[in-house]
């Protein structure tokens, strides 16, 4: 997949490029391909399942790996044979990695060594400030909570001015309620700070709500690349609809260039004459009518959520019930008569069989 000039966006040269990266470790292909350009301050997710990839990936970026093939270049230069202290990249792994023994002054201007001392307090004063953790400046790293440890370990990893920024699934060890406040916060430092940004995730809502674009990984190849509204509205295989969500799906023959299902004929310009195809639809695309319009269905399960509501529904066509969430107002129940309706452009054809 060759990077063309609007991968990088209006002309602007991109801060990171890769083109056709490789890397074995014994019979296992780690990175097959990868082709992905960044541009300045532009925040990327690397998105997929444990094993897929995205961490190598991230290593061979920092230089703590070397690809078997490919190229990788930071503002133009090829840094495949720089050491990763080189290469100006900033990395936060998954545990933070603070040193212990130091202060959290002393953790932030631990990578600070081409700076004298005086310069190197006031760099680490003023990150810490922007982190919020300016107080707790002489503190070491075990009297902190788990969300203070993770804004240590940013501040450090900013505080050289990296070129680029790596995060390894930076919020994972966080408790929900702090993980949505901390995740939210770093989002708002790294666009106050124009940080080029790379994130490692296997979170679909996390790189939705964080990341300008995502690349969904798959056994060592990125698969698609683009916006969370590509990904989400625009899946190109079903393996990428299904990453993104729950589906429902009805296989079908395709007949003169569509496929017939519950809500009628779908088109199906992709599919062979006469293949199998599958019609997929997100529930929340699916929504319920009055009795008469649309496929007869009956509500046969309800289950509250709060905010929303899950009904479980019976209708023509489906082989199970479908799971179809509703406003936790909605009143209707067990026993209820209804009508289902999705419109085509809500639709989603693959070749069955295919991911």
């Amino acid at each position: 997949m060759p990077i063309t000039q609007s991968d990088t966006g209006r002309g602007i040269p991109p801060r990171l490029e890769l083109r056709n990266l490789g890397m074995r470790f014994g019979a296992v292909r780690a990175l097959d391909g990868i082709d992905l350009a960044v541009r300045p301050g532009e925040i990327v997710a690397l998105l997929g399942d444990s094993g897929c990839g995205k961490s190598t990936l991230l290593r061979a970026i920092a230089g703590l790996e070397r690809p078997d093939r490919g190229t990788i270049h930071l503002d133009g230069d090829d840094v495949g044979g720089v050491p990763p202290e080189g290469r100006g990249v900033g990395l936060m792994f998954q545990d933070y990695a603070l040193f212990p023994h130091l202060t959290v002054a002393e953790n932030v201007r631990f990578g600070l060594h081409a700076h004298p001392g005086q310069a190197a307090r006031a760099i680490a004063t003023a990150r810490l400030e922007q982190v919020g953790l300016g107080h707790r400046a002489a503190s070491y790293p075990g009297t902190l909570s788990g969300g203070e440890s993770q804004r240590v370990a940013l501040a450090r990893a900013l505080a050289p001015g990296p070129r680029i920024l790596l995060l390894d699934e930076p919020f994972s060890n966080l408790d929900r309620r702090t993980r949505d406040r901390v995740r939210a916060d770093t989002l708002g430092l790294l666009r106050e700070t124009g940080t080029t940004t790379i994130l490692v995730t296997h979170d679909p809502e996390e790189a939705l709500g964080f990341a300008d674009r995502i690349a969904l990984m798959r056994v060592g190849r990125i698969v698609q690349a683009g916006t969370g509204d590509d990904l989400y509205r625009r899946p190109a295989s079903r393996f990428a609809a299904r990453f993104f969500g729950d589906l429902v799906e009805v296989a079908g023959p395709c007949r003169a260039g569509h496929v017939a299902t519950p809500f009628g004929p779908r088109h199906a310009a992709t599919v062979a004459e006469g293949a199998a195809a599958v019609a997929c639809w997100r529930p929340e695309s699916i929504h319920l009518m009055p009795v008469g319009e649309g496929v007869p269905g009956r509500i046969v399960g309800r289950r509250f959520l709060g905010a929303t509501v899950i009904l479980s529904v019976e209708a023509e066509g489906f082989d199970a019930p479908l799971l179809l969430p509703v406003p936790g107002a909605d009143g209707r129940g067990p026993g209820d008569a209804v009508g289902l309706r999705c419109d085509e452009a809500n639709t989603f054809i693959f070749t069955d069989g295919t991911d």
